[in-house]
C-alpha cells in the first residue's frame, strides 16, 4: 500500500490522547509502513509545538519520554517534502492552507483530518487530492 498521506495534527493528538480508535490506528499502520506520512518545517514546528502544550500532556496517558519516544519513531518513517511553490488554496482557516500546499508537493493521496469541513472548502481544488477522516482512509 504505502500511499502518501499528510496527517493533521488533529490527528495525531488524536492518537496520542486515545486509548484505541482510528487515529491511533493509523499511526499505528504509518509506523508498520502501510502508509507514508509526509511532513515540512511548517507541520513539524505545528506537531512539536502542540504535542508539548500542558494540557495535551495532561490528557495523555503517555509520560513526556513517552511521547518523545512516539514522535521520534513517527517522524522516523515520515518523508520530509520541501515546499517550493506556495498554492494558497484560500481556506477558511489561513493556518491550514500548508497542509495542501504539502499533499500537493509531495504527491499526496490524502489529507487525513478531523476537520474535513473547513479543508474541503477550498477556492482552489485538486481533483486528485482526497480529504478525509481516519475513519474513512482505514475503511477504503
Amino acid at each position: 500500500m504505502n500511499k502518501p498521506i499528510v496527517v493533521d495534527t488533529s490527528v495525531l493528538v488524536s492518537a496520542l490522547l486515545g486509548p484505541s480508535g482510528p487515529a491511533r490506528e493509523l499511526v499505528r499502520r504509518c509506523l508498520k509502513g502501510l502508509y507514508k506520512p509526509l511532513i515540512s518545517n511548517t507541520l513539524f514546528l505545528e506537531y512539536e509545538e502542540v504535542t508539548n502544550r500542558s494540557h495535551i500532556l495532561e490528557q495523555c496517558p503517555l509520560t513526556q519520554p513517552e511521547v518523545r519516544e512516539l514522535l521520534n519513531a513517527y517522524y522516523s518513517v515520515c518523508e520530509w517534502v520541501p515546499i517550493y511553490y506556495l498554492w494558497r488554496p484560500n481556506l477558511p482557516d489561513e493556518g491550514d492552507n500548508f497542509l495542501i500546499e504539502l499533499a500537493v508537493a509531495g504527491n499526496a493521496h490524502s489529507v487525513v483530518t478531523n476537520n474535513i469541513r473547513d479543508l474541503k472548502r477550498s477556492e482552489l481544488t485538486f481533483p486528485d487530492l482526497y480529504v478525509m477522516t481516519p475513519e474513512q482512509l482505514l475503511r477504503g
